[in-house]
């Protein structure tokens, strides 16, 4: 089942990712990522209320939120702060790069993913795993001369290291989702709604120095209806994948490869909606990376 759940997280997670790259695309980014944190925190507002109000009911739902410790927020805070750097420079990829390049780089956050669940949880791969992870790896590096066709230079363009940075640190909060999940038994929703909340304060600070006081900045940004949707479908997603953690026989690394299988949408369906280069030789390395989360899902 919990295969199933990660395979409806990715599904959602596709969407995202297309309404994500119309909501940044020539706008500013602090705030757009503000104001899909600040969705997202609406939509989990009324199962804390609920559960505040209506205990019995939001248990029956399978939504209630528990209370939980101090130091439990603070393991929380930890996830919110990765996570915001990660977006922060992801966000900031994505305003620049095409998406057809930000999605297949980001589809190597598995192999970070798989060394922590090697290293940290000592799950085990099999021969086909490995060749899978690999095969990954290698799709994402043919991406990287396509990207130099639409004078995308990989070793120099400052936004490929601010993608790369962000893949790493997304996969460091996968890794970290497990210890919260399976080791301090946080149920889906409890975990949605304080990463929510901190993101938001965290978020706050940033734009009160880097926003907010600017003029310019301020007129600048475009509010556009995309902008709540990809909150949305974020929380949507993050609920299927919480739910897949919580089976103590999920394994971390096969979940983020399954994720991976947004890519699909992004690639495919961003590509025409957006009009981008070489998309039908972007579709062999999108090949390589299926076949790659193909073997890992079936070996």
């Amino acid at each position: 089942m919990w295969m199933y759940l990660g395979l409806l997280a990715a599904l959602f997670l596709g969407f995202h990712n297309l309404l994500k790259k119309h909501a940044v695309q020539g706008n500013e980014v602090f705030p757009v990522l503000l104001g899909t944190i600040s969705s997202g925190f609406l939509l989990l507002l009324p199962c804390y209320l609920g559960s505040l109000w209506f205990p019995a009911k939001m248990l029956d739902l399978q939504l209630f939120v528990t209370d939980i410790p101090l130091k439990t927020h603070g393991y929380i805070f930890i996830k919110s702060a990765i996570m915001a750097a990660s977006w922060l420079l992801a966000y900031q990829a994505l305003k620049h790069l095409p998406i057809t390049i930000v999605t297949p780089i980001r589809s190597a956050g598995p192999f970070f993913t798989f060394i922590g669940a090697i290293t940290i949880y000592q799950e085990k791969p099999n021969g086909w795993q490995w060749i899978g992870f690999f095969l990954i790896i290698f799709s994402v590096l043919l991406y990287s001369r396509i990207g130099k066709k639409e004078g995308i230079h990989f070793k120099s363009n400052k936004w490929i290291f601010a993608i790369i940075g962000a893949t790493f640190l997304g996969a460091s909060s996968g890794l970290y989702d497990k210890f919260l999940i399976q080791s301090l038994t946080l149920n889906p929703q409890t975990l949605q709604f304080w990463f929510c909340f901190y993101t938001i304060l965290i978020l706050l600070v940033i734009l009160s120095i880097t926003w907010f006081p600017n003029a310019e900045k301020r007129k600048a940004f475009k509010w556009r209806w995309s902008i709540p949707l990809v909150g949305m479908l974020l929380q949507i997603a993050d609920y299927f994948y919480f739910k897949a953690l919580q089976d103590p026989d999920a394994l971390i690394m096969l979940l983020s490869a399954i994720k991976r299988s947004q890519i699909i949408i992004a690639v495919v369906v961003g590509g025409l909606i957006f009009k981008e280069q070489n998309k039908r030789k972007k579709l062999v390395p999108l090949a390589g990376i299926l076949i790659g989360v193909f073997l890992i899902l079936y070996s």
